[in-house]
């Protein structure tokens, strides 16, 4: 079959087909659910074969230098694309290259040397769900902001996350929030739970 053909296949193909489809061109097993990815860097994969193939072919009166070196960039690309989709084993990392898997993930060091929270912040943020880059200045208009710490299971955090998209809210702060406004109407703090109110319509 044409590498054409192969690549037509692909957006047609199953996730666990296309699981295997990158095992077979990339030549390592991936367990990600991506499928956009998967078709992409199967591909980048089959077309880098493609063109080795075609150049080999076109210098097979050259060198033999010149065959490695397209042999050599042909494995190289192959090789960069396993390290962008096959996602690395976080657990087996030390503390200081958590820190700088940190540092490159979330956008901003850390001081933490807790391995299960940074495992767990790396992994959030690649997903989406945590905010990166630089802390904003914690001051607005004279009014000074405290960043409460809240710990939770990561297990309990992925079950929360799902109900308040469920729900249709914009995030987790606007769960929090409004949780804590029907707790206080609830138990009679009204002033305080107006205080909530005020806050949100203030960042909308």
């Amino acid at each position: 079959m044409s590498t054409k053909k192969e690549i037509a296949k692909l957006t047609k193909m199953e996730l666990i087909d296309l699981q295997a489809k990158f095992a077979e061109a990339i030549g390592k097993k991936t367990r990600s659910s991506n499928r956009k990815l998967l078709v992409r860097k199967i591909t980048e994969a089959l077309q880098a074969v493609s063109s080795c193939a075609g150049e080999k072919t076109a210098s097979s009166s050259g060198s033999a230098a010149t065959e490695t070196a397209v042999a050599t960039a042909a494995t190289t690309s192959v090789a960069e694309q396993v390290a962008e989709i096959v996602p690395e084993k976080l657990t087996e990392l030390t503390v200081p290259q958590l820190q700088a898997r940190y540092l490159e993930v979330v956008g901003r060091p850390t001081g933490s040397s807790d391995k299960q929270y940074l495992v767990w912040k790396i992994r959030e943020a690649r997903k989406g769900r945590v905010p990166v880059g630089p802390r904003k200045n914690a001051r607005r208009e004279d009014v000074i902001f405290k960043i409460l710490p809240l710990r939770m299971e990561a297990a309990m955090v992925d079950k929360l996350d799902e109900a308040w998209r469920r729900q249709g809210l914009h995030s987790r702060m606007d769960l929090f929030r409004k949780s804590l406004h029907d707790y206080l109407v609830g138990v009679g703090e009204n002033n305080v739970a107006a205080l909530l109110t005020d806050a949100t319509a203030g960042e909308q």
